[in-house]
């Protein structure tokens, strides 16, 4: 029988990032009620939907968690995005799909004010780099070999 442990956030395998997931788990835990409902239901549509959040490397899921959520953010505020390079279209193709899903699944998004909407981007790009960074147990994420 294999006996299956789990670590704790002092025993992080990042020491570098432990005191980053501690202050966005903080923060994460600090918020209104309503604010970590709709949070944790954004979340969870990326989890369920999206790859892109399976990069291998830290760095990979930083950078396309930064891309993708904040061009997401724009378009749900209703402010226009033009892609300029290929990278910026592969992120505007997802956050067209993460926007048509929100608002389809979200209906408390069209009550919001655009500095509402990008505020509460930048908890769920916050909640997301925790889940899928700062917070994961995933040691392949700083592997230099991999």
């Amino acid at each position: 029988m294999t006996k299956i442990t789990y670590k704790v956030a002092s025993e992080h395998p990042f020491p570098a990032d432990a005191a980053a997931a501690a202050a966005s788990l903080a923060a994460y835990e600090a918020l209104d009620d309503v604010t970590k409902a709709r949070v944790d239901q954004m979340v969870d549509w990326i989890m369920k939907n999206c790859l892109w959040q399976f990069h291998s490397r830290a760095w990979d899921r930083k950078r396309q968690n930064e891309g993708i959520l904040g061009i997401a953010a724009k378009l749900l505020a209703g402010e226009p995005f033009t892609p300029e390079t290929p990278e910026d279209r592969c992120y505007w193709v997802d956050s067209v799909t993460l926007q048509r899903a929100y608002q389809a699944t979200c209906p408390w998004l069209a009550t919001m004010s655009k500095d509402d909407i990008k505020a509460l981007m930048q908890e769920l790009h916050a909640r997301v780099d925790y889940l899928t960074v700062t917070g994961s147990l995933n040691e392949e994420l700083t592997d230099l070999h991999y």
